[in-house]
């Protein structure tokens, strides 16, 4: 009774009272009640946040430790913090080595493994081009991952798995043999090459199907050869296609800088002289040049 009297007070005291009115559905009503509930607490969630009590520099320093210590866990990165005085929890290192660290499983990853071993491993594949008639020649090399240098090559035009093993007798008959053998699951591999891998004290590691960035080194070998030579030549026989890559593999060896390590040269003595004058040298016919200080 007393609010619809105060309401016909208000009414007669406020003509324009109808255009501040506005109807709406309980429904409505409790959903803007929700959406404010939820960014109240939003609001002061975000005010009592962790992030802004961690300085900058101890996020960067659990950043980098766990970047650098792939087989740190959270508990381990916080015992070196502990031993340099930054008191941190363990959900805190999580949180931000989820920035950095990929969520796998135990053990070092391929990429960790090709790093650690680099030195140790060789990588082979077969490098397949054609002929001035269209008819196949192949290629077949290895390679050293750590250090760029191409150890052996040779071209065939009928790759059987005793012709491949015997590819691998001829490059490790002076004893130099690698810890790990990287190869694909081609067929002219096969068990006889395996056999001679083991014979000569290489265990033999094969890359994944369809899988190329199992081996990157040897992949982007077959990369810069086609681009550098084999697109630029007609090739008649197995031996023109082996004459040219030893050419190229003199120039890639001993003169081709490498970006994988550091621009470096795999198979070259430190060149100490400076001050002599430039000299280029064609290679291959002038498609590339060696460029070096005269003695």
């Amino acid at each position: 009774m007393f609010d619809r009297l105060r309401f016909l007070i208000a009414a007669a005291v406020l003509p324009t009272w109808r255009r501040a009115l506005a109807i709406v559905q309980p429904e409505t009503l409790l959903r803007w009640h929700r959406e404010g509930f939820r960014l109240l607490w939003r609001r002061r969630s975000r005010a009592g946040s962790v992030e802004r009590r961690v300085a900058h520099e101890t996020v960067t320093l659990i950043r980098q430790m766990a970047t650098k210590n792939r087989l740190w866990g959270a508990e381990r990165i916080r015992g070196e913090l502990l031993k340099l005085g930054l008191k941190v929890s363990k959900r805190t290192v999580q949180k931000y080595m989820r920035a950095v660290r990929e969520r796998r499983g135990g053990g070092q990853t391929w990429a960790t493994f090709i790093k650690n071993h680099a030195n140790d491993i060789w990588c082979c594949a077969f490098v397949q081009t054609y002929d001035l008639l269209f008819k196949p020649l192949f290629l077949f090399f290895l390679l050293n991952q750590g250090s760029r240098k191409v150890v052996h090559i040779a071209a065939t035009r009928n790759p059987t798995q005793e012709w491949t093993a015997q590819q691998l007798r001829n490059a490790t008959m002076e004893g130099l043999t690698p810890r790990f053998l990287i190869r694909d699951r081609d067929e002219k591999f096969g068990a006889t090459f395996d056999r001679v891998a083991r014979g000569a004290g290489a265990r033999v590691i094969k890359t994944a199907v369809r899988a190329p960035n199992m081996n990157p080194v040897g992949e982007r070998f077959v990369g810069s050869l086609r681009r550098e030579a084999l697109d630029h030549v007609l090739l008649v026989s197995a031996q023109k296609l082996e004459d040219v890559a030893r050419q190229y593999l003199l120039y890639f060896n001993k003169a081709r800088p490498h970006q994988g390590i550091g621009q470096r040269i795999p198979d070259a003595p430190a060149n100490d002289n400076h001050d002599g004058k430039i000299i280029a040298t064609p290679v291959l016919g002038g498609l590339h040049h060696d460029y070096q200080r005269a003695a």
